[in-house]
């Protein structure tokens, strides 16, 4: 007889990073909850199954949501979820000089509201490294402590788990029959190869979101063109073949410069499509990575549905802000061996 999969619920889901990785470590996750159309669109075209709320979850009944699934208090497996904390971002307050207020940065506080509501035997909450210095962030883990979790968190590279970028992110399990350790460290770390370096030519390809086709001026392309390739920078190219503005600004070094082949990508941003904003360059080709590129090197599959019609920009937001699913997947699979040996 088949082992029941443990139930989750993924609240801020997105486009579905977190889902996909519970779902990859067995979980059934039974509801999600997410208020941005386009992501939750493009959640409901890759997890038809799952029942999803489109509302603020500051006006979501919990109540209500434990009703439509069934789940009474205490039943829940697991509650994961990353509420939107960008205020506390690094490149936001440049580098933790510059306190921002940012309205999503409550919305933590919900997040505990639906653990108190759930009491679910786990929790797994994903964020940025800044929260972990956050009073409210504390006084969230006080009050799990309080309701009789034992809670583990730390900052995390996302690299020494299979994910073949540099991401760095804060991850807190806790659970109700002790502490949930950490998944361990990947053997090999994935490089950008290993994620995308099988893929046809961009704009050559049976896939539409590799094919989204680049807009740059001359002027732009003839210095993408200098950059060395694989890991060369825009600071090789000595000072005359530099652009005005980065001859002024220090700064943002990565800045038009190529991701290697043989190493792990930078963190994936919404402007993981734009050279301006990051060492987004192919480390061959003289263009920035596409957008199906840039889901690879979050671990998203080749299958997973991105609307290209939607716009580059709104699609990469998606995708930068998403959580890498094989990140998820391995710390999920201790959080299940978990609840297998404490709640069985």
């Amino acid at each position: 007889m088949a082992k029941k999969k443990p139930k989750a619920i993924d609240l801020f889901c997105g486009c579905g990073g977190l889902t996909l990785g519970l779902k990859k470590a067995g979980f059934k996750v039974l509801g999600a909850v997410d208020n941005d159309n386009l992501a939750v669109e493009t959640y409901r075209a890759n997890h038809k199954e799952v029942e999803i709320w489109e509302e603020d979850i500051q006006t979501l009944s919990v109540e209500k949501v434990k009703r439509k699934l069934g789940i009474k208090k205490g039943e829940l497996d697991l509650l994961a979820g990353c509420p939107p904390c960008q205020g506390f971002s690094t490149l936001r307050t440049l580098n933790g000089g510059k306190r921002i207020q940012d309205g999503r940065n409550k919305l933590l506080l919900e997040f505990q509201r639906f653990v108190e509501g759930f009491l679910p035997k786990t929790v797994m909450m994903e964020n940025v490294p800044g929260l972990a210095k956050v009073r409210r962030f504390k006084s969230f883990c006080k009050k799990l402590e309080e309701l009789g979790y034992k809670v583990k968190h730390d900052v995390l590279n996302a690299a020494k788990y299979a994910v073949p970028q540099r991401r760095r992110r804060l991850l807190l399990l806790a659970g109700r029959d002790g502490e949930i350790v950490f998944a361990k460290e990947a053997r090999c770390r994935r490089t950008v190869f290993d994620a995308i370096g099988d893929l046809a030519a961009a704009g050559k390809s049976r896939n539409k979101l590799h094919n989204l086709p680049e807009k740059r001026t001359k002027k732009v392309l003839a210095l993408i063109k200098k950059i060395p390739k694989n890991g060369g920078s825009r600071k090789d190219l000595g000072k005359r073949s530099q652009l005005a503005c980065h001859k002024r600004c220090d700064g943002f070094k990565d800045v038009y410069g190529r991701m290697s082949w043989d190493k792990v990508s930078p963190t994936i941003t919404s402007g993981c499509t734009n050279p301006s904003k990051g060492r987004f360059l192919h480390p061959k080709e003289h263009r920035a990575i596409t957008l199906r590129e840039a889901a690879l090197l979050q671990t998203f599959p080749k299958t997973y549905y991105f609307d290209p019609e939607a716009g580059k920009g709104v699609v990469a937001a998606l995708i930068g802000n998403a959580l890498p699913a094989e990140f998820v997947r391995r710390h999920a699979l201790v959080v299940r061996r978990y609840i297998t040996q404490s709640f069985s």
